[in-house]
């Protein structure tokens, strides 16, 4: 039988999708590309001419207000009710209200009668004043022609330091009816910021001798280069804005050209073929880029659709691989109410039963390990309780014979009274080991933390004196009584100390003790230390039988499980926390003895 090929549903609504997107968008972008190739060089031309025909405007708007500014300067300079001085100041003044204007000449009957100049515009152009005068010295301006009507503009750029243009134009006669003309030399940074704001088209313009009079370089304007203006085109031609190909240094071109209408400067806009044929290109990139951005998004739409009919089947799938690994906790989205949903459903019950019947056997096996430690511990404790209750019964014997021999208040006598009371807690303790290990209740009585707290503190501060370990103790008063055994809470804490203080391994620090009544019904023990603490990952287990992070031969770990086990029995509760400043603190709680309101109420206000 021969193998078959497996493909996913979703890639067969993906495939078939694709196709169909992929034939459509193809016809589409076919038939595009031939309407815009036939239609792209209509287009270059027509876009051409606009450009040129809109800097054909901008320009006549800026040479427009050059003239007005040079009518307004002849009007100052032959204003006869103004001396010289007054002349002067007035225009200074226009210079610095028309930072364009360089410099201003009147000529009248052709010779020149007045001057004037902006000394700041001369340097910020880089020409100095005898630079000005030879300018003017062997430049000369076709005065006859200008009087006759018209004005003038010419590049008359200084060496190419930088770019100027003449601007001349007939004003009002003079005395006596005497032609006048006014001349300024113009600094074109506005007409250059005209053509310079294409980004496509090289932009420039023209005067009537056919040099460049602005260009986005201005080194252009400064070197006075010739323009790439075709010869033989016509006036009326212009005025619509006329296109041409021709050739500029052996590069094919496409340019418009137009008539500014002032002084014979023509606006040309010219771009090369290739990059013309460029751009076109650009587009048809871009009109494949959309393409192929449609088919991702089509992809990409036609993968989710089909990712969405066949994720249950593979999140059941995944579910399935997930419990035959032995995890139960694997949840299945019900995300529709079909015939899948309701097996999705089916399959999120038979993983719960199985999670819980998971839980149930492992907390029976907790509990029995847990079970087999104790009964393990019972029997280490019950041996060592009975072969050390022979040594004490030994001890005690011995000391209590001495005690009659000798005269009370001794020294010697003290110290025996004190290793007679000391013998007889070793007992107690011993007594209450085995009776943990028999799992009996301890006798509890009515008794005070407080002093079961100092009595401990006595027993044990010489000890810890002697290692550099402090012990100090802030005990509020009238604390509630509690229901317990004095002999076990003092083991208690007296290992709490004890371990606190070989924690440190030999160190000097401090163990502070503190009590407090939490509220009428509880109180509060805090065994602090300043010694390394107790890494997070051992807290949860630090009251087990057997675990200890003491090194191998230095503990048992029983001390903090037999802690445990008095606490417990006291009805009360033992936690560790971190320390403020670093260390261990042991938080024990136990409940205070029921105290009579009634009785409270009395003793707070006595008759």
């Amino acid at each position: 039988m021969k193998a078959q090929l497996h493909l996913p549903i979703r890639w067969k609504i993906l495939v078939t999708l694709l196709i169909i997107v992929t034939s459509v968008v193809g016809i589409i972008t076919f038939t595009m590309a031939q309407l815009f190739h036939e239609d792209k060089q209509a287009y270059i031309h027509d876009l051409t001419a606009t450009v040129a025909l809109g800097v054909a405007e901008e320009s006549r708007s800026v040479l427009d207000g050059y003239q007005d500014q040079l009518v307004a300067c002849a009007r100052i300079l032959t204003d006869g009710r103004l001396d010289a001085e007054e002349k002067r100041r007035l225009i200074q003044e226009f210079f610095r209200d028309s930072p364009d204007l360089v410099a201003v000449s009147l000529f009248r009957s052709g010779t020149e009668v007045a001057t004037a100049h902006d000394s700041d515009a001369l340097a910020a152009a880089g020409i100095g004043a005898s630079d000005l005068a030879d300018h003017r010295a062997w430049r000369s301006l076709p005065l006859e022609r200008i009087a006759q009507g018209g004005p003038y503009l010419g590049n008359s750029s200084i060496a190419s330091r930088a770019p100027l243009l003449t601007v001349a134009l007939a004003v009002e006669p003079g005395p006596y009816g005497a032609a006048q003309i006014v001349a300024g030399l113009i600094r074109p940074d506005r007409l250059i910021h005209v053509v310079s704001r294409s980004q496509v088209f090289d932009v420039f313009l023209a005067d009537s001798s056919g040099m460049v009079a602005a260009h986005p370089d201005p080194g252009e304007v400064a070197r006075r280069a010739r323009a790439s203006v075709p010869p033989g085109l016509e006036i009326l031609d212009l005025a619509a804005g006329v296109t041409r190909r021709y050739e500029r240094n052996g590069v094919p071109m496409i340019g418009a050209f137009a008539d500014v209408e002032f002084a014979g400067v023509v606006a040309g806009a010219e771009i090369p073929q290739s990059a013309a044929y460029l751009a076109s290109r650009d587009l048809l990139e871009r009109l494949v880029l959309a393409a192929l951005v449609l088919l991702i998004v089509a992809a990409i739409t036609g993968l989710a659709g089909a990712r969405g009919l066949t994720r249950s089947l593979e999140r059941l799938s995944h579910a399935t691989h997930a419990i035959a690994q032995g995890d139960f906790k694997v949840h299945v989205q019900v995300a529709s109410r079909d015939e899948i949903g309701a097996l999705a459903t089916s399959f999120n019950h038979m993983a719960a039963e199985l999670d819980e019947r998971e839980q149930a056997l492992e907390k029976a096996q907790a509990q029995l390990i847990q079970s087999e430690k104790m009964a393990a511990f019972g029997q280490l404790g019950a041996g060592i309780a009975h072969e050390v209750k022979n040594p004490l019964a030994g001890i005690l014997g011995c000391a209590q014979l001495s005690l009659r021999k000798l005269e009370k208040g001794t020294a010697v006598y003290q110290n025996l009274e004190l290793i007679e009371k000391e013998t007889k807690r070793c007992k107690t303790i011993v007594d209450n080991l085995l009776r943990f290990a028999r799992q009996e209740q301890a006798v509890l009585e009515p008794m005070d933390v407080n002093a079961t707290v100092e009595d401990a503190m006595a027993i044990v501060n010489h000890q810890l004196e002697l290692n550099g370990v402090s012990l100090s103790a802030n005990l509020e008063a009238d604390l509630h009584q509690i229901r317990g055994n004095t002999n076990q809470l003092q083991q208690v804490l007296m290992n709490l100390f004890i371990n606190a203080q070989q924690a440190m391994e030999g160190r000097p620090g401090s163990i502070t003790v503190m009590t407090r009544q939490i509220d009428p019904a509880s109180l509060e023990i805090r065994v602090g230390d300043t010694g390394p603490g107790v890494p997070d990952a051992s807290k949860t287990k630090i009251f087990e039988p057997f675990f200890t992070t003491k090194p191998g031969g230095q503990g048992t770990g029983l001390g903090l499980s037999v802690t445990f086990g008095i606490i417990k029995d006291h009805r009360g509760d033992i936690r560790i926390e971190d320390g403020p400043e670093g260390g261990a603190v042991f938080v024990i709680t136990l409940p205070a003895m029921e105290v009579d309101p009634l009785k409270v109420e009395t003793e707070r206000c006595p008759t």
